[in-house]
Formats: C-alpha cells, sequence, structure tokens
C-alpha cells in the first residue's frame, strides 16, 4: 500500500508539472488570438485524471502536502529597463548644429 502512495504522489507531481506548461501554452495562444481549444480539452482531462488520483490518495490515508518545485513560467516579456544617459555638457546643447537647406 506504500508503494502505491509513492507512486500517486509522483504521478501527481508530474502531472502538477504538465498542466503547468499547458497553462502556459494555452495562454500564449490566447495572447495571440490563436485557438486554444485542443490545449483546454487536454487540461480538463489532466484535471479529471489528477481529481481521481487525489481521491485515490485520501482513501489510502495519505493527507501530506505534495510539494513542487518552482516551476516559473513568464506570462509576458520582461520590460526593458532604462539605462541613465549622461548628462548634457554645455558644449552638446549650445554648440554649432549644420542643418540642412533644401
Amino acid at each position: 500500500m506504500d508503494n502505491r502512495i509513492n507512486d500517486i504522489r509522483r504521478t501527481i507531481r508530474a502531472l502538477r508539472v504538465s498542466m503547468r506548461e499547458a497553462e502556459a501554452i494555452m495562454h500564449e495562444q490566447i495572447n495571440r488570438d490563436e485557438d486554444c481549444s485542443f490545449v483546454a480539452q487536454d487540461l480538463i482531462k489532466m484535471r479529471l485524471v489528477m481529481s481521481g488520483l487525489v481521491k485515490e490518495r485520501t482513501a489510502l490515508g495519505d493527507n501530506e502536502p505534495i510539494l513542487v518545485n518552482s516551476f516559473f513560467i513568464p506570462r509576458r516579456r520582461p520590460t526593458r529597463r532604462l539605462v541613465a544617459a549622461a548628462a548634457p555638457t554645455v558644449a552638446s546643447v549650445f554648440g554649432l548644429r549644420l542643418v540642412a537647406r533644401a
């Protein structure tokens, strides 16, 4: 029975990672205005499997939380940081400028 609980816990951990990856893919498709119904259906199937595994695990008497390593997928591109420009000098502000004439 203890081996079955460990198998279920291992499967739940792997399923959580797969669900997060599928959610990230689905959000990317939504942001690009693409059809995400296939990925959404797979995600619903994963949730059904997850709920069955959780019910079986609690029936076997395991109530400890299952920890998953942080799996971060950024949803948006990171913003560009502004680089501080050099302070303008007197020569650059009041210096001679060449102007094209028509």
